[in-house]
């Protein structure tokens, strides 16, 4: 995953193929390999992934976002992403 420098994906009842690359490549592979429980930028560091996730549903991935809150020194909320629709990979192309 972390050499990861594009992905090409098939979504569930639609033909056509989508490719993202760099670091929408590998916010997308995160979210496949996460499965029905998701991502959060505390379970898989990234410095941009709301910008991940709004180039990703711009590009006709379906994600749903859930607010949660953690607790800790800098108690608050973070997003949990989770696909809302099977993705098949097609290709990952290593950098």
């Amino acid at each position: 995953m972390a050499n990861l420098k594009s992905i090409t994906v098939a979504l569930e009842g639609d033909p056509t193929l989508r490719t993202f690359k760099g670091r929408d490549a590998w916010a997308l592979d995160n979210l496949i390999a996460a499965g029905e429980r998701g991502c959060t930028p505390i379970d898989h560091p990234g410095p941009r992934w709301s910008h991940y996730i709004y180039k990703l549903r711009r590009g006709g991935v379906g994600i749903v976002t859930h607010d949660e809150k953690h607790a800790g020194p800098y108690a608050g909320t973070h997003a949990r992403y989770i696909l809302s629709v099977p993705v098949e990979v097609i290709e990952r192309r290593a950098a």
